[in-house]
């Protein structure tokens, strides 16, 4: 659980570089079903087998002077919180500079793991000065890479998975684990409130894995389930700052420890990119997603408004559109069950497992009938299929040109097994192997 690393340093030492280094090899496999590039701040990465999730702090300050230090500071702080191992980035080339000692000074103070990276380390000579570091008083080694070319990352990677637990470990208990996750005001705390209602007695609370996120266990209405509540719920601070930026990177962690996401939208409000950048995440994990449309009690509406909602939502987060939309208001309460029944459904929708014999019966005929399109001449020949143990549902077609199967493809055997089995709310992987 909870293997998040995030990148912080001051503007201009190459941290974007080294996040898009730790995070390319994933980022092709993870943008292939969405064709999202537009959150850079946040991705997967896998070294030998170990995968984690990294963010990059930086990208996005506003540059004037002032405002800079600032924003620097609430970085910083934000990665402190919301992670587990801090990657600290310097620059060989200009040495300690004052906000590289500002920096440190706010990671001693917490007793998180930092890793020191000296960047722009691409000679002998530079080598040679990388000690001077170790001025900066944390105590961890230096790792001195480029991040442009990519020397010295591996050492790095080596001893941060060494870190990390080798598998993430699923909860004992076969107990749902929900979050409810959205940008601010949409109505998240109203909808906890009201699912937890008055009886605050059933409520048994456990801290989570990190200090700042607790699983709540509830177990009424016939239902036993937690509720993954993280730090998002915190007050916002000055509106200057970058809200987008940070409701996103809050929602990261509640997304990777829940099974299902509630995912709420305003009703009153067109949806967003944010929201948009929400659900992109949800389905980038592998987690079950269930989409509330709350305030529905305050919105005009005649014969048409629930299809027309439902459509442009659809346009918006296509092609990824088997996913159940409940329509509800957390103040009046209504439909709050509904929501809760749908998210069960879909946790159960995510652990079915299909029958190779069963997949092979019902697929192979059709893609008999409407097999890949030849591509240069050659022809694809699916020859198997199977289910593979996992998280996600994860399905791999065995044949003899897995490289000549295109996305479009993969859509059209990813419709038919949605048609025949109900993973609706959860996001599928379609793998092509050579047999």
């Amino acid at each position: 659980m909870g293997n998040i690393v995030a990148i912080v340093g001051r503007p201009n030492v190459g941290k974007s570089t080294l996040f898009n280094r730790l995070t390319q090899s994933r980022q092709a496999i993870i943008h292939e079903s969405s064709g999202v590039t537009r959150d850079r701040h946040y991705g997967k990465a896998d070294w030998n087998g170990v995968e984690f999730s990294v963010i990059d702090t930086g990208g996005y300050v506003l540059n004037t002077e002032d405002i800079f230090e600032e924003e620097i500071k609430k970085q910083v702080k934000l990665a402190i919180e919301e992670a587990d191992r801090i990657i600290f980035v310097v620059d060989v080339t200009t040495g300690i500079t004052e906000m590289d000692t500002e920096v440190a000074g706010l990671l001693r103070r917490f007793k998180k793991t930092v890793y020191l990276v000296v960047n722009k380390v691409d000679n002998g000579q530079r080598l040679l000065e990388i000690h001077e570091f170790y001025n900066l008083g944390l105590d961890s080694k230096l790792y001195p890479v480029s991040s442009i070319n990519g020397s010295g990352t591996g050492e790095l990677l080596d001893d941060l998975i060494t870190e990390f637990e080798k598998k993430t470990e699923e909860p004992e208990e076969d107990i749902p684990r929900f979050a409810v996750v959205g940008r601010p005001n949409v109505g998240k705390s109203s909808l906890i409130n009201a699912l937890i209602g008055q009886d605050r007695n059933i409520v048994t609370e456990i801290a989570g894995t990190t200090r700042d996120s607790i699983h709540t266990r509830y177990q009424q209405f016939g239902h036993d389930f937690y509720l993954v509540d993280t730090a998002g719920l915190r007050k916002k601070g000055k509106v200057h700052e970058n809200i987008e930026f940070y409701s996103v990177m809050r929602s990261v962690r509640a997304i990777e420890e829940a099974d299902v996401c509630l995912l709420m939208l305003d009703a009153t409000q067109p949806v967003e990119s944010q929201d948009l950048n929400i659900f992109h995440l949800i389905h980038r994990n592998g987690k079950g997603v269930v989409v509330l449309v709350n305030k529905w009690d305050i919105i005009e509406k005649d014969n048409h408004s629930t299809q027309e909602f439902i459509k442009n939502i659809h346009e918006r987060i296509s092609p990824f559109v088997d996913v159940p939309i409940v329509f509800t208001s957390a103040i009046t309460k209504q439909r709050v069950l509904k929501a809760l029944e749908e998210a069960i459904q879909v946790y159960e929708n995510r652990k079915q497992r299909v029958p190779t014999s069963k997949l092979n019966e019902y697929l192979l005929p059709l893609i008999e009938n409407q097999p890949p399109p030849a591509t240069k001449g050659k022809y694809v020949r699916i020859k198997y299929i199977s289910m593979i143990p996992g998280v996600v549902p994860s399905f791999v077609f065995y044949c003899n040109l897995p490289q000549y199967v295109k996305d479009p493809y993969k859509r059209f055997l990813e419709n038919k097994i949605r048609g025949q089995w109900n993973f609706s709310g959860v996001p599928i992987r379609i793998f092509m192997r050579k047999k």
